[in-house]
């Protein structure tokens, strides 16, 4: 199926999320009993559900999406290119709209792809899109379709080959496959310290930015195709 996939509809993607609020206290009482429930099974040695708060981003149901990278490839000159762009904002139902409109300028035979897109960055965008009362894409809307009509395309799962035991992390595929991956300066763990302690945007999404970079060039390795060079790859303000 890979060597079949025209690339020029493919959109790769990447989301940066952080906690509703910056303290576990910030909640309303009742979303507090709330999280104690949802991260109970979760929290190990002892963790109380406060300790436990900075997780909170990776459930749509307390966290918010503050960036979306999008990665596009287009043909120029029989080489591969990389346009990179972003939607980073404070105000999460802006930066959902932004997205939304530019998937519905392409959604003809449009295919998502994201590293472990489909257990995190698809249903998380869906999720938040109802919860800012947005309409959800139809490239990312799944219900009622067959799995051969669902256009997404998950790297992790790509790698996996119908194994389903482990988590195969981006740096480490990116290592194996000695990907030239952008420099970053923070990882996943410190974008909520980032953005509310430091209320760096541009930091967020220039790390978002990088996994999308990363991302692209793996889906090409597994293409077999050779990877793009950084003088292809275009970061649109």
């Amino acid at each position: 199926m890979l060597k079949d996939l025209k690339l020029n509809n493919v959109f790769v993607i990447d989301i940066e999320t952080v906690p509703q609020k910056e303290k576990f206290e910030e909640l309303p009482p009742h979303l507090q009993e709330l999280w104690e429930q949802k991260s109970r099974y979760q929290r190990k040695d002892g963790q109380t559900a406060v300790e436990f708060y900075d997780r909170a981003g990776i459930w749509a149901e307390f966290g918010k999406v503050v960036c979306i990278s999008v990665g596009i490839y287009h043909l120029e000159r029989k080489q591969i290119h990389l346009r990179v762009c972003s939607f980073a904002h404070h105000d999460e139902t802006i930066l959902l709209k932004q997205f939304i409109n530019l998937i519905n300028k392409h959604t003809k035979n449009l295919q998502l792809c994201a590293h472990n897109g489909k257990e995190f960055d698809f249903p998380y965008l869906c999720r938040r899109m109802l919860i800012n009362g947005l309409p959800i894409p139809a490239p990312l809307q799944i219900a009622g379709k067959k799995p051969w009509e669902i256009h997404h395309l998950d790297t992790m799962e790509l790698w996996k080959f119908g194994d389903y035991k482990n988590y195969t992390s981006l740096n480490l595929l990116a290592a194996i496959f000695d990907l030239p991956t952008p420099k970053n300066d923070i990882d996943g763990s410190q974008v909520k310290e980032i953005y509310y302690q430091q209320k760096d945007l541009t930091r967020i999404a220039k790390y978002c930015q990088n996994d999308v970079i990363t991302t692209a060039q793996l889906l090409l390795r597994f293409k077999g195709l050779p990877i793009i060079t950084q003088e292809n790859i275009t970061l649109v303000k």
